[in-house]
């Protein structure tokens, strides 16, 4: 379980075609300070499991339903990342509950700066929308984030400075992929309404 809050924006160092998988390599010195094997780790949203933890990169292997699934099969070397380790019990909940795993993709559709945040519009895979609510929350690329509206298959999010700097939705572009984990709270009440 995650929290939302990027700890860190890493770099790809190295992908290994496996076939029907990807050894990823990623560099994230913050993270890996006290990584062991088996521990999970976000990536762009996406819980991966630590294999390999060395000179501050630790390495992953990412299954083919991940690649397809997610935006992780779009990586190359150099690639930003955002990177978040697990919970811990004594970890601050700073964002929401956040499972890493990604619900869809979306696109990003439009980017509306001000002086001191910026709007980021972005669209909604059929049959998320009914996870969002004004003012709820929504995780991009691992990021959690206040929606601020939701309408006709698409959302938006205001990011402050800090998310601008920190993280790569300050990189993201029209046309680039996200990857989206809605409320996992949402997806429980409608299971729970339709009994």
């Amino acid at each position: 379980m995650f929290t939302g809050i990027v700890e860190e924006l890493g770099t790809v160092a190295g992908l290994q075609d496996q076939r029907d998988a990807v050894r990823l390599t990623v560099h994230g010195p913050l993270v890996t300070g006290d990584a062991a094997e088996g521990d999970s780790i976000s990536v762009n949203g996406c819980c991966l499991t630590v294999v390999e933890s060395a000179d501050g990169s630790f390495t992953a292997d990412v299954m083919q339903e991940t690649l397809d699934k997610t935006s992780l099969g779009a990586l190359e070397p150099g690639s930003r990342v955002n990177l978040e380790r697990a919970v811990t019990p004594a970890t601050r909940l700073g964002g929401h509950i956040v499972q890493g795993h990604v619900d869809g993709t979306g696109e990003v559709l439009s980017r509306t700066p001000s002086e001191h945040w910026e709007l980021v519009e972005v669209s909604l895979p059929d049959g998320l929308d009914r996870y969002l609510v004004d003012k709820g929350s929504i995780t991009v690329d691992g990021i959690s984030l206040t929606v601020v509206t939701v309408a006709d298959g698409r959302f938006s999010v205001s990011l402050i400075p800090e998310t601008l700097s920190r993280t790569t939705l300050g990189l993201k572009q029209p046309g680039d992929v996200v990857n989206l984990e809605v409320d996992v709270i949402a997806k429980y009440v409608e299971k729970m309404v339709k009994q």
